[in-house]
């Protein structure tokens, strides 16, 4: 007994204590996967289901939504998503200090700045295209945005989860592109929407 009575602390609860303090660590170094992965899960499923309501895969439109809709309701949600992702990224690295946590903060605020500067490049060039097309550049190069940050946080961070996704973001982005309009809009909204949303789950609850 310890002198206010207590019981010491036996070493089986030493070692559970060392092993919980160990996961959160880990936890807050390879940052929070709802925060990473999710929302873009969410926005992927909600713009491209929109976008694939209304190319259909026979050129027919499945629900009476019209692409600027459906833009608005995908660059909406990928807004949202990337400041949740720079937020979490920012976080991530805060537990860090020195160069890391400054290389990290940058790395987070890339996030927004990516999606800001490839709507710019979107809207420049939109105009001379139909309107399939017009949809296709926006949802391909705003996908391939994310999938190079992915890649490049995996890097930085040697993440490896991160980068992988970042890669199977940019097979299913480049496969889409290649089939065309409905196509991309279908499988990523199935393979990377709910793809996302699965991965942020499993990783959040894996020990």
């Amino acid at each position: 007994m310890t002198d206010d009575g207590e019981q010491p602390p036996t070493p089986e609860d030493t070692l559970r204590l060392m092993e919980e303090q160990r996961a959160a660590t880990v936890r807050a170094l390879s940052g929070d996967p709802l925060l990473l992965y999710a929302p873009w899960g969410i926005a992927w499923l909600l713009g491209f289901s929109a976008f694939f309501l209304h190319y259909g895969l026979d050129g027919v439109s499945y629900a009476p939504i019209s692409q600027m809709q459906a833009l608005s309701v995908l660059m909406g949600a990928q807004l949202v998503a990337g400041g949740v992702a720079a937020f979490g990224i920012v976080r991530m690295a805060g537990v860090i200090r020195g160069g890391t946590s400054a290389k990290g903060a940058m790395f987070g605020y890339a996030w927004f700045g990516g999606m800001v500067l490839m709507s710019v490049i979107a809207i420049r060039f939109s105009p001379m295209l139909p309107p399939a097309e017009t949809g296709l550049l926006w949802a391909g190069i705003s996908l391939m945005v994310v999938a190079v940050l992915y890649m490049a946080g995996g890097a930085i961070y040697h993440n490896w989860p991160m980068f992988f996704i970042g890669v199977w973001i940019a097979a299913v982005d480049a496969l889409g592109v290649i089939l065309g309009p409905g196509w991309h809009a279908l499988l990523t909204a199935v393979l990377l929407g709910g793809g996302q949303i699965a991965i942020a789950c499993w990783l959040r609850r894996r020990p």
